[in-house]
């Protein structure tokens, strides 16, 4: 199979920029709040297993949907921020995994040197 050096570009500005800034795994703690259903607030306190200047992975038990907005709190640095869900990944033993991501946060939001 023959691929052209354009086609390879093309891919590389598809796949390789979707992700602004390293990743770090770390475990911050964070607070997670949503408007649930019936118009009550939903609360979860959880653990980040990376982050990155603009958002972070998170596993929680609760099954929310694409671009399900949220407030996101770094308990360490009592930092908040408005969030999106922007990933749903795989169902794990203690809950399913999450890509978020802030929006328009601080950059030492996470207190750490991304």
């Amino acid at each position: 199979m023959h691929v052209k050096l354009q086609e390879l570009k093309q891919v590389g500005i598809r796949y390789g920029e979707k992700r602004r800034g390293r990743r770090m795994n770390s475990r911050v703690p964070i607070r997670l709040e949503w408007d649930a259903s019936a118009g009550h607030r939903q609360l979860v306190e959880a653990f980040t297993r990376v982050v990155k200047p603009y958002g972070c992975m998170v596993v929680i038990s609760e099954s929310l949907e694409m671009d399900h907005r949220l407030a996101l709190t770094n308990l360490a640095t009592g930092a908040s921020n408005a969030a999106v869900i922007v990933w749903k990944g795989n169902q794990q033993p203690e809950g399913w995994e999450y890509g978020i991501e802030l929006v328009a946060p601080d950059m030492d939001f996470w207190g750490l040197e991304l």
